[in-house]
């Protein structure tokens, strides 16, 4: 098949540092080429992929300088994907509702993945506006704010079955990885460590609008011992940094649509204790690959009992739920509905 991912602008694919989003979109185009298919990306110039690309932008937004004004980014990219789209069988877009009222016109099958949260207002209006849209949800539980959209599937996150890798030892750790933002729990994680009698280590993203809140919140209780943040990390020292650690520390508070992080762990056998939000029911095999909890207390609880896990079977059931093969034969099966659809 001939097929079209677009991506978003803000970082490149894959990303330099932080952006789940564009990983997964590399990790899905190496798939798709691996199974045979012809594959653009509509990405920054600064990418690197498999496939063709199409560099509507030199430079990813979010790390380039000067900085960009995003509008007008975005209005290249609508305009390269709009001029080629009749060259494609499928157009599969990672930028939310910005191209729904290009595509829609263009009668080319295109399916949008929700890689967001859907519980925000106003998006319910966007969703009646575009009835034969066609989405796919990263969870089951995504769906939850749009029950009766037009969704073709829902297909879970993978990433390449090498790209992680067990230590094969017990970690002394607990970690957080995530963007520094309340709703991500760091307090919680703080928290819960100090009362589980372990350290924690804190590879974070720092976004721009929340340094109030971690110079307020968060660094007084960052003490280079017992708390340590380490910054963002890259794919070759999230390895080091998931697979030392006895658990992965996830107490959310919002509604998260996957959690990409969570089977990041899981690939280097670390276990996940995260709070029942979102779909971490969905991703979390309770009792096997981790613990689903309600609570700081339960969570403390569960970090006594991690040696009831086999960080052996942690990694089996990775292997069998969330690998990038998976995905990309599962996203193959969505494409062959729509184009023949089509005819």
């Amino acid at each position: 098949m001939k097929i079209a991912q677009v991506a978003p602008l803000a970082e490149s694919v894959p990303p330099k540092l932080y952006g789940g989003t564009e990983r997964v979109i590399a990790w899905l185009i190496d798939e798709l080429v691996e199974l045979g298919h012809e594959v653009t990306l509509f990405a920054s110039g600064d990418s690197r992929t498999r496939a063709t690309l199409v560099p509507v932008w030199p430079r990813a937004l979010r790390l380039g300088r000067p900085r960009s004004d995003p509008l007008a980014a975005q209005a290249a990219l609508l305009e390269e994907v709009a001029r080629h789209a009749n060259d494609f069988d499928v157009i599969h877009c990672h930028v939310d509702w910005l191209p729904l009222p290009v595509l829609s016109r263009l009668g080319v099958p295109f399916v949008t993945t929700t890689h967001g949260r859907l519980d925000l207002p106003g998006l319910s209006a966007v969703v009646e506006r575009f009835p034969d849209a066609r989405y796919v949800s990263i969870s089951h539980n995504q769906r939850a704010s749009f029950p009766s959209a037009n969704w073709l599937g829902t297909v879970y996150h993978g990433l390449p079955v090498d790209s992680l890798r067990p230590a094969g030892e017990k970690g002394t750790y607990l970690a957080f990885l995530g963007r520094l933002t309340k709703d991500k729990g760091p307090e919680e994680a703080m928290r819960i460590a100090r009362a589980a009698g372990l350290p924690l280590h804190m590879a974070a993203k720092l976004p721009t609008g929340e340094r109030g809140y971690f110079k307020e919140q968060l660094e007084p209780k960052i003490d280079g011992t017992q708390v340590r943040l380490t910054g963002e990390v890259n794919d070759q020292t999230k390895q080091a940094f998931l697979a030392g650690a006895a658990a992965l520390l996830f107490p959310i508070d919002w509604p998260e649509p996957f959690g990409l992080v969570m089977i990041e762990a899981m690939a280097c056998g670390t276990p996940v204790i995260a709070f029942r939000s979102g779909s971490v029911p969905e991703v979390v095999d309770d009792g096997i690959t981790g613990f689903v909890v309600d609570g700081e207390a339960e969570a403390v609880e569960a970090v006594g009992r991690l040696g009831e896990l086999d960080r052996r079977q942690v990694r089996r059931r990775f292997e069998e739920r969330f690998t990038a093969g998976r995905m990309a034969r599962e996203y193959v099966r969505l494409y062959e509905q729509l184009a023949s659809a089509k005819h």
